[in-house]
């Protein structure tokens, strides 16, 4: 919306808004400031509607009785706190990102998607208490359609070149560096692009498929935005873990949104350059704003849970940058807490049923487990932050020891 501002104003009248607000670095940061500030005005107002909806969170005591102890002050808490999280998104991107690019048209969907499913999963646990919302085939089935989508739209080239050509939204410029050209630079196809798999620490691509293949590409685009979308919903269990641990993702890929889309920068760490890909840098300060916010009102002790409205979608966001810049496998990396913990789940239902009912850890995911060990719920979700951190810190670094 800026940017149409910026060109209306000075093609019609003559007025000239400050070229700084055309800055990526800038609508990063205002991006930010926005959704932070408007999370932290509206969160009274829409704690005080749950409340009155009596939207409460239920806490399990089939499988980890212990935790109904443990999280008994938890219990009716309202939940559906995503939504908030998402409207501050949402707000800064109709604000500050170009909504002509095809960049903002796939974040936008997603964040639409993903958080009508999230939320019609809410709707049903609240509604239908004895139930668990949504099963899970139909939220497998939702998310591979929008992964299939988004995967045709990368590697199916008369789709993305109708788009290019109807000028509909503009397509990204991807160029890369030349092995012996002298430091010169080549453009690479959308296809191309897409179709190319990145190993963190190593600068070539390590695989590129094509024809037939593709369809391996498609089902792998779907594992990671399916796999970062319910990591995060499982890691939604203490309070102001997942917004944190987020908000350590958040910023890891939205540098490397950023420096990709700065071609000298690009070029001096012989990345990828994306042009473009700045407006996903600016949709990720929105949500490092927004989780900020949220973590305002979602600190221990929390007055608002964020619910499968925000945790899907979330994650399901960080699974869709990640396939957009190419760093599929380093989002393993960054986002090593989201996926230690549904790890810690798959290891933990596997056990029970192939070891006779054995389980592997006292509860599952892995931060029950530290709380029934004793921990204090405050240092699981502290500790945890750290060395998510710490995993953002390596996946950054990644990109200059190549």
């Amino acid at each position: 919306m800026i940017l149409w501002l910026i060109h209306f104003f000075k093609d019609h009248y003559g007025i000239k808004i400050p070229a700084v607000f055309g800055y990526y670095s800038t609508r990063m940061m205002l991006a930010a400031a926005t959704s932070l500030l408007l999370s932290i005005f509206l969160g009274p107002y829409l704690i005080r509607k749950l409340y009155e909806l009596k939207i409460g969170q239920t806490i399990r005591t089939d499988e980890c009785p212990l935790l109904g102890k443990l999280h008994e002050k938890k219990h009716n808490t309202p939940t559906m706190g995503g939504v908030l999280i998402l409207l501050s998104m949402v707000f800064s991107l109709v604000i500050w990102m170009d909504i002509t690019h095809i960049f903002t048209l796939i974040l936008l969907l997603t964040t639409l998607f993903l958080g009508f499913l999230g939320g019609r999963d809410d709707y049903l646990k609240l509604k239908y208490k004895n139930t668990k919302g949504m099963s899970a085939k139909g939220k497998l089935f939702f998310q591979a359609l929008l992964s299939f989508v988004i995967a045709g739209y990368l590697l199916w080239t008369p789709f993305s070149q109708t788009l290019a050509q109807e000028q509909w939204f503009k397509s990204p410029t991807i160029k890369e560096n030349q092995q012996h050209g002298g430091g010169e630079t080549v453009q690479v196809t959308m296809k191309d692009y897409a179709s190319r798999l990145y190993m963190p620490f190593i600068k070539d691509p390590i695989l590129q498929l094509g024809g037939w293949s593709l369809i391996l590409m498609a089902i792998f685009y779907f594992f990671v935005i399916t796999g970062s979308s319910n990591a995060v919903n499982l890691t939604d269990g203490l309070d102001g873990l997942a917004a944190g641990c987020l908000i350590m993702v958040a910023g890891a890929l939205g540098v490397i949104a950023f420096v990709s889309n700065h071609s000298e920068i690009a070029h001096y760490l012989n990345i990828l350059y994306i042009e473009g890909s700045g407006e996903i840098a600016i949709y990720l300060s929105a949500m490092i704003g927004a989780c900020l916010g949220f973590l305002w009102y979602n600190g221990y002790p929390a007055q608002v849970f964020m619910g499968d409205t925000g945790s899907l979608t979330l994650g399901g966001l960080i699974g869709v940058s990640a396939v957009l810049l190419k760093r599929e496998l380093l989002l393993g990396i960054i986002g090593g807490i989201f996926v230690a913990e549904a790890l810690s789940v798959i290891l933990q239902v596997a056990s029970y049923r192939l070891r006779n009912k054995k389980r592997i850890f006292l509860c599952a995911p892995i931060h029950h487990h530290f709380e029934y060990k004793g921990w204090p719920e405050t240092k699981v979700v502290i500790r945890f932050w750290i060395v998510g951190l710490l995993l953002a810190i390596i996946g950054i670094a990644s990109l200059k020891f190549q």
